[in-house]
């Protein structure tokens, strides 16, 4: 499944290895949990295999039901070609458009979390990209510190990728 946040709606492509209505039925419990674990909210296309027999739609249609009971939405009914569209009311950002339009700040809280979990004695080096200095605030190393019980420094290197900063507990001397 590939899950594609525009600025109208996110759409969802059910692709795979399996004959079209065995597809389609696999993917609706995997649908429905990303769909809870994302926050999603709006408008949601899914773009299900193409079912021409509708009692293999209607199958479909009503596993997609159970599996969202609960989750609070409207939805379509599965087309010809295999659309369904689905509404959720959208309250705030997901956890997708979260990590797809301000990446930075996931890269950086992602991080900070690794960085809580380290053992051993040291201070705690978090070694970024540029381009996270912007997101880098004061009362988040004083968070850190005190979480960890360890002083904490940010050191810069241009040579890293954006996407791979590290943290790790180093020793003076």
């Amino acid at each position: 499944m590939l899950f594609a946040p525009t600025a109208a709606m996110t759409t969802v492509d059910v692709d795979g290895d399996l004959p079209p209505p065995a597809l389609a039925l696999a993917s609706v419990h995997a649908l429905a949990s990303a769909l809870r674990r994302f926050d999603l909210g709006g408008s949601i296309a899914v773009d299900f295999p193409t079912l021409s027999v509708k009692g293999d739609r209607r199958a479909v249609d009503i596993a997609l039901g159970a599996a969202l009971t609960g989750w609070p939405h409207e939805r379509t009914a599965m087309n010809g070609f295999g659309l369904v569209q689905i509404v959720n009311r959208l309250e705030r950002p997901s956890l997708l458009q979260l990590a797809t339009w301000k990446r930075n700040g996931l890269v950086w809280r992602r991080l900070l979390r690794r960085a809580e979990a380290l053992m051993g004695p040291g201070r705690v080096e978090l070694t970024i990209h540029p381009s996270l200095e912007q997101i880098v605030q004061p009362d988040h190393l004083t968070e850190l510190a005190v979480r960890t019980g360890r002083p904490v420094t940010v050191r810069v290197d241009t040579g890293l990728a954006q996407d791979a900063p590290h943290a790790q507990l180093v020793t003076d001397g």
